[in-house]
């Protein structure tokens, strides 16, 4: 259940922003073993001076996702891997333009509904 803000290029159009949003979404289901409807995602299209990626000036995409701590080194690589993968064959985005950064934290740390950290109730 990661929660995944994805932050793109302005002008993106819905299927490109889909190629993402499902690229990810299927790269998490398949190395980290979460269901298939765990879906928390925050899609932000920003200008090129706002998306700074060292000396990159092509389409480029950078994530960030939040989740409960405990998965595996190597979930985590084939996460990478996949991602990058994915995105590499839709939308066309190169492999080293593509920047993933994970934060893992509690249960506590979450609550999806009514005020309740529900995985600690």
């Amino acid at each position: 259940m990661p929660f995944i803000t994805i932050t793109l290029l302005e002008g993106r159009g819905v299927d490109y922003i889909s190629s993402v949003s499902n690229g990810i979404n299927s790269a998490v289901i398949e190395t980290m073993g979460f269901p298939t409807d765990d879906l928390y995602q925050v899609v932000h299209q920003v200008n090129q001076e706002c998306l700074q990626y060292q000396d990159r000036n092509e389409d480029r995409v950078m994530m960030h996702l939040v989740m409960r701590s405990g998965r595996p080194n190597k979930a985590k690589q084939a996460f990478y891997k996949k991602v990058v993968q994915n995105l590499s064959d839709n939308p066309g985005i190169k492999p080293e333009n593509i920047f993933i950064t994970i934060t893992e934290n509690h249960d506590v740390d979450f609550s999806f509904k009514d005020g309740v950290a529900q995985f600690v109730v």
